[in-house]
């Protein structure tokens, strides 16, 4: 239990130090990028979110007013709702079929 206590707080520490340091517009054209290929394959598969398209915008927004930590917040959401949107479209792709009546 101790030994688990310890693994968490130093986990914690290092997530804390990651966030603390300040991103750079390479840092957010990276982030952004993996959000719009994302968003790209969940536009491929017909299943883009509305979301999704708000939460770009928005991470433009706050990269062009020269916030890139907010601006790279917001493309990792934006990316993890593409990844969901794609989650969706693809394991709805055959789950319709137990729902159908026999």
């Amino acid at each position: 239990m101790r030994g688990m206590k310890i693994a968490l707080a130093s986990t914690l520490l290092i997530a804390g130090a990651t966030v603390a340091l300040a991103t750079s517009e390479a840092d957010f054209k990276a982030a952004y990028a993996a959000a719009e290929a994302a968003n790209k394959e969940a536009g491929s598969l017909r299943n883009q979110w509305t979301t999704t398209a708000a939460t770009l915008a928005a991470a433009r927004k706050a990269a062009d007013s020269g916030d890139f930590d907010a601006g790279v917040a917001a493309a990792r959401e934006a990316e993890a709702l593409a990844k969901a949107s794609i989650f969706q479209a693809t394991s709805e792709k055959t789950r319709w079929k137990d729902m159908e009546i026999r």
